[in-house]
């Protein structure tokens, strides 16, 4: 059975998918008998297999030892994780991201692990910064903010905006103030952040990219139109 699985290098922001080459994991079993049952330590090294990068990630995550049919040990259900090597998940986004957008996002990611609720703040913040920033929507609530791009975007992408603006207490606060702390679980945390890392590929990536390919063409039409000029004054 394929191990292999797709990954985002949070160096070089390439995706990819990693196979068992790029691959180290270990783990270490608790097994002595405590007051919180038996665990499972892993650590997971990966290389990145872009030649121009190839750095090392590591991440480490707990979690509960448990037994199969056969009363062998498996990896149980996550309770922690660490991103040690870089020290959060955040990926590296363009210059012309504004800088204050990917300062809520990077904080978001580098306490994602430690405190879900500030997080989650950090994150509702950035989402409505982004929204505001790239729509230049009317200031309001957040939710009504993401209703006023509703007829602007494709609708796909507002589902999935929509989708997470439901979940749990996402969905309960989104009517509140963006700096108000709630409580969130991690993968409520986790489902902020993955929605702002799309929103800004596929806003301003996508535009800029748009942007670079439509100057490309006009360039060269433009020496083509001189070359013509040139030949039709040459003697």
């Amino acid at each position: 059975m394929s191990n292999e699985f797709h990954w985002t290098c949070p160096f070089c922001n390439r995706d990819t998918t990693i196979t068992e080459e790029r691959l180290h994991s270990t783990w270490t079993d608790l097994t002595i008998s405590n007051a919180d049952g038996p665990r499972r330590l892993t650590s997971r090294f990966i290389i990145c297999p872009n030649p121009q990068c190839q750095k090392t990630t590591l991440s480490v995550s707990l979690h509960v030892l448990e037994k199969n049919q056969f009363d062998q040990p498996r990896t149980g259900k996550c309770l922690r994780q660490w991103h040690l090597i870089p020290a959060s998940r955040a990926l590296a986004f363009p210059d012309y991201v504004p800088q204050s957008i990917i300062n809520d996002y990077n904080e978001a990611c580098l306490i994602q692990d430690t405190s879900t609720k500030a997080s989650a703040t950090l994150s509702r913040r950035c989402l409505q910064g982004i929204i505001r920033d790239f729509w230049k929507v009317k200031p309001g609530r957040l939710i009504d903010e993401i209703e006023q791009i509703k007829d602007k975007i494709d609708p796909l992408t507002w589902e999935a905006i929509d989708s997470v603006r439901k979940v749990g207490n996402i969905g309960a606060h989104m009517e509140k103030d963006i700096d108000l702390i709630v409580d969130v679980d991690p993968n409520e945390a986790e489902l902020l952040i993955g929605l702002i890392e799309t929103l800004i590929r596929d806003w301003y990536i996508a535009r800029e990219d748009r942007k670079t390919r439509l100057l490309k063409i006009k360039q060269v039409a433009d020496q083509k139109d001189q070359a013509k000029k040139g030949t039709v004054r040459a003697p």
